[in-house]
């Protein structure tokens, strides 16, 4: 009796099934995606009606895309704390966004203080630099509390465990500032950076002691009308430097994890504990590395955030929403996947600003937009947009 060989022309045919073929046979499978299609090309049709009828122009995309990259920078600056965390514990550090408040806080008494005695009047590039240096070392010392009283104790615990302790330290750090500073606003003074004056000699010119004097171009408050390949626009120098010394922050922590011993420590903790506790990698210091580098960013990132004009209040509640927002983008880019932090935070700054005009709705429904992202791309990718970056013994 001779045995039939096993047919191969369905694997010949599934092979020869164009991609769309397959794109096709997954939303079959999966009747969400169908809906997640519908509103997909519901949205193109709406953006391409009000760019064809002259409702929205070019001019005012490029203005919008250069504010939300550098609104999307800081994003990606907060979302990086919460990759590296997950990316080490598989744990959401949901009091994150207390670290970078408080970084945004102390942050104020330094720059206060430099207004004051006058230091950011007359030397404003170190009176800045005081104040990155004062609220980095507060949202690391806040870091490194969290994860020395709240989380260490709690390591072995049940995944749940952890998540619940983040959002108690999250709600007790926010009473804890509004306790001791109060809960009333307070508002950073106004930065002013006057560069060049011979270069922009028509820029911030006033009467001094009977005579014009030019200071040139103002990099943190100015506001300029330029001309660009024929398109009128109204720049802030601002959004150039947040979203070029966010970019540089991102490379130093690129570099630090791939490219130092530390880095390959905290690759091989998060590879597997054990294993690399035999090899004689201290755990905890790295744990803790991982926490301060984080914090790091979300205090860099909170200075950042109040320069930008418009967010110059600080309040004990005003890490919410900046970090759900970089929850959000992390969970976009695939959370534990540091590249995929920084796409997402760029990308969700840039929806949030070009989306609602480029939609013809209220700029007051950004955060419809924002997490209504959220949901289309998991639809499509549940694990984000670069993947999530798990060991096989997490996943």
């Amino acid at each position: 009796m001779v045995s039939e060989a096993p047919s191969i022309a369905p694997t010949q045919e599934k092979e020869q099934n164009p991609v769309w073929g397959k794109i096709l046979d997954n939303t079959i499978r999966n009747p969400l995606r169908l809906v997640g299609w519908v509103f997909l090309l519901a949205l193109a049709a709406i953006a391409l009606s009000n760019i064809a009828s002259g409702e929205y122009k070019i001019d005012q995309f490029v203005r919008q895309l250069i504010f939300g990259l550098s609104q999307g920078s800081i994003y990606a600056l907060i979302a990086l704390g919460y990759t590296l965390v997950y990316g080490i514990l598989t744990m959401i550090n949901f009091a994150h966004s207390e670290v970078f408040m408080s970084g945004a806080y102390i942050g104020f008494f330094a720059i206060n203080h430099a207004s004051e005695t006058g230091l950011l009047e007359t030397h404003p590039l170190l009176a800045l630099l005081i104040t990155f240096v004062v609220a980095m070392a507060a949202s690391i010392t806040i870091a490194v509390l969290l994860e020395r009283i709240a989380y260490r104790p709690l390591r072995g615990a049940p995944r749940l465990v952890p998540l619940i302790t983040a959002i108690g330290a999250s709600i007790t750090l926010q009473y804890l500032f509004a306790q001791l500073f109060g809960s009333d606003p307070r508002t950073y003074p106004d930065v002013h950076w006057y560069v060049l004056p011979g270069l922009f000699p028509g820029l911030e010119c006033s009467e001094v002691s009977g005579a014009q004097m030019c200071r040139g171009l103002d990099l943190i408050s100015g506001l300029y009308p330029v001309q660009v390949f024929g398109l009128e626009l109204r720049l802030r120098p601002i959004s150039f430097i947040v979203f070029s010394l966010a970019i540089l922050l991102m490379a130093i922590l690129w570099y630090i994890v791939r490219r130092t011993k530390t880095g390959k420590a905290m690759r091989a903790v998060a590879e597997d504990k054990s294993t690399a506790a035999l090899m004689g990698i201290n755990v905890d210091r790295v744990i803790v590395t991982t926490f301060v580098l984080g914090a790091a960013l979300a205090g860099a990132g909170a200075i950042l955030f109040e320069l930008i004009p418009g967010n110059r209040q600080v309040t004990p509640f005003m890490g919410f929403f900046p970090g759900l927002k970089a929850f959000t983008a992390a969970v976009l880019g695939g959370i534990g996947n540091i590249p995929g932090a920084m796409f997402g935070g760029l990308f969700l700054g840039v929806m949030e600003s070009v989306a609602p005009s480029l939609l013809g709705i209220s700029s007051q429904l950004e955060d419809v937009v924002v997490f209504g992202m959220l949901v289309l791309v998991l639809i499509f990718r549940p694990t984000g947009i670069f993947g999530e970056v798990l060991s096989q013994k997490k996943a």
